[in-house]
């Protein structure tokens, strides 16, 4: 805890409010809401015993700042505004696209269409759904536009002026209203139809898919027939959805959450007409004090609210009263004791909890391969430091030509592939790896050294050092780094891993180390050097094809330094310079017909 945040803790409100936490950047990283903002700010900064997730937040806090409010009811709401707004790191999160997509009817126009919306509005639009789990929007739409021969463009349609139908018409699929070939009143009617299927009548629809699918029949059309055969399975397969004890007008949203204090899953399950459109699960990994409370408000401020809505817990008054204020009807939020609403709320659990222990064991296993690794390797290596930050370095060449090298990082057992450099060798002649490795490692050790410490990644300090080879690379790089490493001589260790049985040499040692096959330390550091020989491969296989096509450029008479260079800069790969066309040839700076259709040959005419 720094001063600044001392200072403010001595000063800070015991009223209710909002509290804003910073990190070193001025970033906002968490909002959250207080009855008491001096006890609730405080307690993030005491010595008591706190979630991993909470003491990770905490480790980035460098400053807060708050707003009071007059009541909670009044925090609660600029808390979820503030949310919204900053969309901060440490905040229940509802995932881009999490807005469900629903069934949207103009009827405001003439001929409406059905499209699938993502935002609800208030308009003269009627909105359907949401479509969660395997129900589609798009393929209800699908089906309602074969079954009532509905347009889907979105032509504008003039009245009195007739316009050439598309194919559409031809087979059967629309009954063009563009060409006035229906008139309002049926289109109207076929809409109503549609919104009738949408509200849970589903015997009109089936109906007209039946005589649409016996008409093709007749016609030997034995393919659209099928198409109409799986529309009418599909229609069947929702109404196999209806729950028998809710009635048919019966609208529920149903909220289930399976967490351990600081993983968390939350499912959704909706019910529309009687009938389960589906059920949904997310993880979710704020540290908000109620995570399904965070997450209900978020998730209605994007989708219709029913009314009612069904959780394993109460909500606070303040949040029901807000989530209340967004809808002119009355909602009952129940926590059901028996009975259908019971069993379905079971269902919904049962889907949370399963989508919890999938993300459990998949932190598990994630754990395993990275930061569980990397503790193992330090104890299979002997190594004083835990190695955080792992560089690794690889050669790469054919017969001592292009020459380059490759460092590739990994963090916490996980690529930063941001912080990956190549380097170009340029000192030594010839094949000799050891002395390529040698120059890389001094230029490394050097960049780590310098004051002026530009780069990101070489400004880092690497905790462990890998080099792909045996004991001879080994040796000839510890030359170097004794020399070079300076004030970090103690605080980089190095290692090597040779291939042929996969052993690792440290160095002054002459026995290896043996890691068992199974142990996730070896396989992260296969991993770690396999992307080095990847990443210094491609490249190698860069340099050798822009050498190459130098090469050819310096044979075309004409060519000369300066185009060279504007033709390699304009292209900015290979392949592009060999796929361009002589149009794209004269688009580069100094480039004549001339020049233009001697390239172009260069690389054609063959």
């Amino acid at each position: 805890m720094n001063d600044k945040i001392k200072n403010k803790l001595n000063t800070i409100t015991t009223s209710p409010g909002v509290y804003l936490m910073k990190d070193a950047l001025d970033k906002i990283i968490y909002v959250g809401k207080a009855k008491n903002l001096k006890k609730r700010v405080s307690s993030y900064f005491n010595n008591t015993e706190k979630q991993i997730k909470v003491s990770s937040m905490v480790q980035n806090i460098e400053d807060f700042d708050y707003i009071i409010c007059q009541s909670e009811y009044d925090a609660l709401a600029l808390e979820s505004n503030l949310i919204k707004k900053y969309m901060p790191y440490y905040n229940i999160l509802l995932k881009d696209g999490k807005a469900y997509p629903y069934i949207k009817i103009d009827l405001s126009v003439d001929y409406p269409i059905l499209e699938v919306s993502r935002k609800v509005s208030n308009d003269d639009c009627k909105y359907f759904g949401p479509f969660i789990g395997k129900f589609k929007a798009y393929d209800l739409i699908k089906i309602i536009i074969s079954a009532f021969s509905l347009r889907e463009c979105k032509k504008k349609i003039i009245e009195g002026k007739k316009e050439r139908p598309c194919i559409r018409n031809e087979i059967g699929l629309c009954d063009a209203p563009c060409n006035a070939k229906i008139s309002k009143v049926e289109y109207a009617k076929r809409i109503k139809d549609a919104i009738k299927f949408l509200n849970g009548d589903d015997a009109l629809i089936i109906n007209r898919l039946n005589e649409k699918m016996q008409y093709c029949i007749s016609n030997e059309n034995y393919e659209r027939a099928i198409v109409y055969r799986d529309y009418i399975d599909k229609v069947k397969s929702v109404d196999n959805q209806i729950v028998a004890q809710l009635t048919k007008n019966t609208n529920l949203d149903i909220f289930a959450v399976s967490d351990d204090g600081n993983k968390c899953s939350i499912a959704i399950g909706v019910v529309r007409n009687g009938k389960v459109l589906g059920v949904e699960s997310q993880t979710v990994s704020g540290i908000d004090e109620d995570s399904l409370q965070s997450y209900i408000l978020q998730y209605y401020k994007d989708n219709i609210m029913p009314k009612e809505i069904i959780l394993e817990r109460d909500i606070s008054e303040d949040t029901k009263r807000l989530l209340q204020s967004n809808t002119p009807y009355k909602v009952d939020f129940i926590v059901p004791q028996r009975g259908v609403k019971k069993q379905l709320l079971a269902m919904v659990h049962k889907n949370a909890y399963q989508h919890f222990v999938k993300i459990s064991d998949k932190e598990t296993l994630n754990y395993e391969r990275t930061l569980g690794a990397i503790k193992n390797l330090q104890k299979s290596l002997g190594l004083n430091n835990l190695p955080r930050r792992i560089e690794c370095y690889d050669i790469s060449h054919i017969s001592g030509v292009y020459k380059v090298a490759s460092m590739v990082v990994f963090i916490d057992g996980s690529p930063a592939k941001n912080m990956y450099r190549k380097f170009k060798i340029k000192e030594v002649e010839g094949n000799n790896d050891f002395a390529s490795l040698q120059e890389v490692i001094k230029r490394r050790l050097l960049e780590l050294k310098s004051e002026e410490k530009n780069d990101e990644s070489f400004k880092q300090v690497p905790n462990l050092m890998i080099i792909d080879g045996g004991k001879g690379q080994l040796s000839s790089v510890m030359e170097i780094f004794e020399n070079y490493a300076g004030e970090y001589v103690d605080k980089i260790e190095v290692v090597s891993l040779a291939k042929r049985i996969e052993e690792v040499f440290k160095p002054y040692n002459p026995v290896s180390v043996i890691l068992g096959k199974d142990l996730q330390e070896l396989k992260l550091i296969q991993r770690i050097r396999d992307e080095a020989h990847r990443f210094a491969i491609t490249f190698h296989r860069k340099l050798r094809g822009k050498g190459m096509v130098v090469s050819e450029l310096d044979e075309i008479k004409g060519i000369g330094k300066v185009k060279r260079r504007e033709i390699l800069k304009h292209f900015t790969s290979i392949e592009k310079l060999k796929e361009a066309t002589i149009e794209d040839l004269l688009k580069v700076k100094g480039i004549n017909e001339k020049d233009a259709i001697a390239i172009y040959n260069k690389f054609h005419l063959k």
